[in-house]
């Protein structure tokens, strides 16, 4: 199972974490596994590679570790960007936990 935690500070959302493999198929053959990680790093790239924000990222391959967290100080425009990515992220993990309930978990703490 794949868990996917969005941490926030009130109405922003600070962060997320995904680990755990989803145990649809096998590794390398799991469509959900790959929707899940390709949705994390677009997010990721985003954040990081388009926006320029250098947000704190984590990945570990041996237990399907990511992790990302946002930077505290951004400007108007950014801060609504990746709230903006991150919802959408969040939403789309939800559509995604409800279609395949047995294989993700989505939390907001």
């Amino acid at each position: 199972m794949t868990t996917v935690t969005f941490h926030s500070e009130g109405s922003r959302i600070v962060g997320f974490e995904m680990k755990g493999h989803s145990g649809y198929a096998p590794q390398g053959e799991d469509i959900v596994c790959a929707a899940l990680t390709s949705a994390v790093r677009l997010t990721e790239c985003a954040v990081n590679d388009v926006l320029g924000l250098e947000a704190s990222v984590k990945a570990r391959d041996k237990d399907a570790f990511l992790s990302l967290k946002l930077p505290s100080a951004l400007g108007q425009t950014n801060e609504s960007t990746c709230q903006a990515l991150l919802a959408a992220l969040m939403v789309h993990c939800v559509q995604l936990a409800e279609e395949y309930p047995e294989n993700i978990t989505v939390m907001e703490v």
